[in-house]
């Protein structure tokens, strides 16, 4: 991959990817569009390093930033060494996978933080993005950064109030406690087989099926995995009852991610 430095700056010309696609989506919750004289602009924190990041067509500029940083830390959270035109043509073998990658050719899968993650899917429960943004923060507010397993494990549903989360503080204390004593340990639930790490995931208080998937999807890298909401639910009814087509085969998540953008954004569902 080749970029250019330009003062505090690095810049990237890259296909297939879009700004408002990955980071406006539901995946991460730790990003704000603001306002710009580009065609978008986003400010957020990964791994506690913030970043500012404009888009003109496919050309990137990520804001005082070092090549260090960029090497290490960036290239790998947008997933930016996955050729995704790749994966758009073989998903697009699928006449309805192949609407929903044109639709929103430019979304990609962020490899979010696990622990982040798994909390950030926890609070996600029965609510909106708003909201959650807003738990999010007021969380990172108190610590003064991202809080770890270990800050969270002795608290309290009373002593978390002040995040106005209800019914979630419950499962935000017990993930912690379960990762703080290695219970929950990412580098197992990333390498083992994705039918037990979803069972493993789900001996946390109010993690179902559909928290386990989004935390293995963004969290862990999975590709395979697959987190069925409403909207992927319907689509799943009406094109595919026996399973997504074997072009999706060990990528179903990035295909659910074509997939729940366009069924999520549009009036109806496509013809096929």
């Amino acid at each position: 991959m080749t970029y250019k430095v330009n003062n505090n700056n690095i810049e990237i010309i890259l296909p297939d990817f879009d700004l408002d696609d990955t980071l406006d989506c539901g995946q991460a919750f730790r990003w704000e569009k603001i306002e710009s004289e580009h065609q978008s602009a986003y400010k957020g924190m990964f791994l506690e390093r913030s970043l500012t990041i404009s888009q003109d067509g496919d050309k990137f500029i990520f804001y005082n930033t070092s090549a260090e940083d960029f090497e290490k830390i960036w290239i790998k959270y947008f997933d930016l060494e996955t050729d995704y035109g790749k994966i758009k043509i073989k998903l697009s073998e699928d006449d309805v996978l192949s609407k929903a990658c044109e639709y929103a050719g430019g979304i990609r899968l962020l490899n979010q933080d696990f622990w982040e993650c798994l909390i950030s899917f926890i609070i996600s429960q029965n609510n909106n993005i708003p909201r959650i943004k807003g738990i999010i923060s007021r969380l990172c507010e108190h610590y003064d950064h991202f809080p770890q397993a270990s800050d969270l494990a002795s608290e309290t549903p009373e002593s978390l109030s002040f995040l106005r989360a209800g019914f979630r503080a419950k499962y935000i204390i017990d993930a912690a406690r379960k990762t703080a004593s290695g219970e929950i340990n990412a580098d197992s639930i990333k390498n083992m087989d994705i039918d037990d790490a979803r069972k493993k995931l789900m001996t946390i208080k109010g993690v179902g099926p559909k928290v386990a998937e989004c935390v293995l999807l963004f969290g862990a890298h999975r590709t395979e995995a697959f987190p069925i909401d409403v909207w992927i639910k319907r689509v799943m009814e009406k094109y595919y009852p026996d399973g997504l087509p074997q072009c999706a085969k060990n990528i179903e998540g990035i295909a659910q991610q074509y997939l729940f953008h366009y069924i999520r954004t549009c009036d109806s569902l496509p013809e096929k």
